[in-house]
């Protein structure tokens, strides 16, 4: 099912979100509606904060990146198959080297920035089938894991812009928590959504 993705100014998106356990109700089809939600949008990555739910889980399919210009064919194979769920997953490692690219979120639609991360990262992370891993990734995996991982901690990536970029861009972050936007995809604009 494809549900509404929350807009940039509701407060759910700014909240660290709790840890689950594997009998979460209705988690499956969770799971399940976050892919046909992010698919509808185009998306590479879903946090589940960006549906009302504050539960640390998120989902990632780079396989669209595998077009991207400018990427080595390793990484571009790697990219194509990477589809996975997150649950209560936990940074273990970061590279000290980072790296920029030019990011955008579904929740802040029409509006992107350049955000410094690490070129690689440790996470150990429950599969949906609650399966724990340890894996590390880099480049762009580790890119949108990053992002999606900031979003269960309550950071969305215009908070790492600067004050300036911010500031510049004030007007049409408004728009965006007023509703006064038009995307492709289901939008929810309530201010206050908080779904546990």
């Amino acid at each position: 099912m494809i549900l509404p993705i929350l807009a940039y100014g509701t407060s759910v998106l700014k909240q660290r979100a709790n840890e689950i356990d594997k009998n979460y109700i209705d988690l499956n089809s969770i799971i399940r509606n976050m892919w046909d939600t992010m698919y509808n949008a185009n998306g590479v990555g879903l946090a589940a904060p960006q549906i009302g739910l504050s539960i640390r889980v998120f989902i990632i399919d780079t396989s669209s990146y595998e077009y991207e210009e400018n990427l080595d064919t390793n990484e571009i194979e790697k990219l194509k198959d990477f589809k996975q769920v997150f649950i209560n997953p936990k940074i273990l490692e970061q590279s000290e080297k980072e790296w920029i690219f030019n990011e955008g979120c579904l929740s802040i639609p029409d509006i992107r920035g350049d955000i410094n991360r690490s070129q690689s990262i440790k996470i150990k992370y429950f599969d949906e089938k609650f399966n724990e891993k340890t894996e590390s990734f880099s480049g762009l995996i580790a890119r949108v894991i990053l992002h999606e991982y900031d979003h269960i901690e309550g950071i969305l990536f215009t908070d790492k812009l600067s004050p300036l970029r911010r500031k510049i861009l004030q007007g049409r972050l408004q728009n965006i928590y007023k509703g006064k936007i038009d995307t492709n995809y289901p939008m929810s604009f309530f201010k206050q959504v908080n779904r546990k």
